[in-house]
C-alpha cells in the first residue's frame, strides 16, 4: 500500500491525519522493522508488514509487477561473517527487467545482452 493510499483510507475514518504524518509514521515503523518498503520504477514507494514476505519481478517498460510464489533467499540467511555485526530486520528482493509481453512487442527496444554477473570470491 502506498502512503497516499493509506492517507486516503484514513481520511475516510475517524483516524484521519495529514499526509506528512503518514510518511513520518511509516518511516518510524520501518526503522523498527515493522514494515518493509518497496520502490517501484515509477518512484512510488509501497509499504507492507514485514511478515508479508513478497518479492517481485517488475518490468521496467510497462511497469507490470508479478509476485514471486516463494522467496529465493528464504533459506539463505545473511552469513555472520558478511554481516559484520549488522542486525537485519527484513529484506526485499526485486528483479527488474522486461516482461514476456514487452519482449515480444516490436515497438519496444530490444533487451540488452548483459555480461554474466561476477561470482562471489568464496564461490
Amino acid at each position: 500500500m502506498s502512503s497516499q493510499e493509506l492517507h486516503r483510507r484514513l481520511s475516510e475514518t475517524q483516524r484521519s491525519m495529514g499526509l506528512a504524518t503518514v510518511y513520518r509514521q511509516l518511516r518510524w515503523l520501518q526503522q523498527r522493522g515493522l514494515v518493509r518498503s518497496r520502490l517501484l520504477p515509477s518512484g512510488e514507494t509501497l509499504y507492507a508488514p514485514v511478515d508479508h514476505d513478497a518479492h517481485h519481478l517488475t518490468c521496467v517498460l510497462c511497469g507490470n509487477s508479478v509476485a514471486l510464489p516463494v522467496c529465493p533467499m528464504h533459506d539463505h540467511p545473511l552469513p555472520a561473517d558478511l554481516a559484520g555485526g549488522f542486525q537485519p530486520l527484513f529484506h526485499t528482493l526485486e528483479y527488474y527487467g522486461h516482461c514476456a509481453d514487452c519482449q515480444s512487442d516490436p515497438d519496444q527496444p530490444p533487451s540488452p545482452t548483459l555480461p554474466p554477473a561476477p561470482s562471489h570470491p568464496d564461490s
